[in-house]
């Protein structure tokens, strides 16, 4: 199989199993070290119904860390995926939501979860049978 160049990089696929090789600087890489982490896709489902102050994201993601929450936002924020509003009152009150770019996100993301759910049973299926 041939590579695939973009003006960022290349993904190679070489071999009968088309096995991936992404370099440092590959868009495709970058793209999944954006938002291959389960924390940043549970924060975007979050968000895409709307705007959520932090502890209404902490009650929503369950299972992950004040620290981590923030280091998240800010990585969303800093990626232009999502504005933080402060509003000046005491005690401080602070919202997240999504951006145009972090709803377009969203909406490519949007046939992947699809998947998911029509083949969950069948991974989960799998997994058992590995086990045994």
């Amino acid at each position: 199989m041939d590579s695939v160049i973009s003006p960022r990089g290349v993904a190679k696929a070489t071999g009968s199993a088309a096995t991936m090789q992404l370099e440092q600087g590959c868009t495709t890489r970058r793209v999944f070290d954006l938002i291959a982490d389960k924390w940043m896709l549970s924060i975007l489902c979050v968000l895409s119904e709307g705007t959520a102050r932090y502890s209404a994201l902490q009650r929503a993601v369950v299972g992950i860390t004040p620290k981590v929450l923030t280091q998240h936002l800010r990585s969303l924020e800093s990626n232009g995926l999502l504005t933080r509003t402060v509003y000046p009152v005491v005690p401080p009150h602070v919202e997240y939501e999504l951006t145009d770019l972090g709803r377009s996100l969203r909406q490519a993301l949007q046939p992947l979860l699809v998947w998911g759910e029509s083949h969950l049973d069948e991974v989960e299926q799998a997994q058992s049978a590995h086990q045994q």
